[in-house]
């Protein structure tokens, strides 16, 4: 397809599909998913990653950095506090001057707190992280986090691993409509035509973990999950056509003078 590259920071992606890496039954599943899905960015919870302990498997064994972007992840963390120490954490490892910023609320939603995001978005923008922020799909917010700074904003389609798609597409659309910096749709994707539906929308990009880890087939639903990506990209490049109360024949009255004469659907 003839599109421009994704740009965050000092990173370019011909890839709008960014693929986690938690829940795999076996290293070798998850490294087969990602090569499937064509994803070049790649998320790694900092918490849950083995360092430091010889003899132990590490996930960030299984992951080429030749072939793949990594984006470090601050979930799990429930404080502005512990996500930027988690985050130094990181960046002091030499994982990537990226940092997918997630403060959570509470266990049971996995919403984001919203106060202590945005503290810790301003904090580390201004230590030089080039940050992608979890948020709600409230559009007010997601404005406040891109004047903070955020190099991408991403807000929830419905909460995370709930496999929900996007319940609120028309929060997701005024997001859209009132941000610059790229807007990547994170979180509650289920099937592959949740994905479509977020690029079709005009989202920039779609993060997803649990909807291919837990698949039936993760493999396959890799394939599907870059199939509709690239199909709702295209889509929304293309332009779809007005919605329209009544329908409309797609071949004109006979001997209209000047009309097409081919037909359609």
């Amino acid at each position: 397809m003839d599109d421009a590259p994704l740009v965050i920071g000092q990173h370019r992606f011909t890839s709008r599909l960014f693929v986690g890496t938690g829940k795999y039954e076996t290293f070798d599943l998850m490294e087969r998913a990602l090569a499937a899905s064509g994803t070049q960015c790649v998320t790694v919870a900092v918490r849950r990653v083995t360092v430091g302990k010889p003899g132990e498997p590490s996930l960030l064994d299984h992951v080429d950095r030749a072939r793949y972007v990594i984006l470090p992840n601050t979930a799990g963390c429930f404080t502005a506090r512990d996500a930027i120490r988690t985050a130094h954490l990181a960046r002091e490892a030499g994982w990537s001057d990226l940092v997918k910023l997630e403060v959570l609320a509470d266990p049971e939603t996995l919403l984001p707190d919203p106060l202590e995001t945005l503290e810790a978005t301003k904090a580390l923008v201004s230590e030089g992280f080039t940050v992608l922020v979890y948020t709600t799909d409230d559009p007010v917010m997601a404005q406040r986090l891109e004047q903070a700074g955020a190099a991408s904003v991403m807000p929830a389609g419905s909460p995370i691993g709930s496999g929900n798609g996007i319940l609120n597409p028309s929060n997701i659309r005024m997001i859209l409509d009132r941000l610059a910096c790229p807007v990547i749709v994170d979180a509650g994707v289920g099937t592959a035509s949740d994905v479509t539906i977020a690029m079709e929308l005009g989202a920039a990009g779609v993060l997803l973990n649990t909807g291919v880890a837990r698949a039936k087939e993760p493999v396959r639903m890799a394939r599907a999950m870059k199939a509709a990506c690239e199909a709702g990209r295209d889509a929304f490049l293309a332009g779809r056509i007005p919605r329209k109360l009544y329908g409309s024949p797609s071949s004109p009255p006979e001997g209209r003078v000047g009309a097409p004469t081919t037909g359609g659907g």
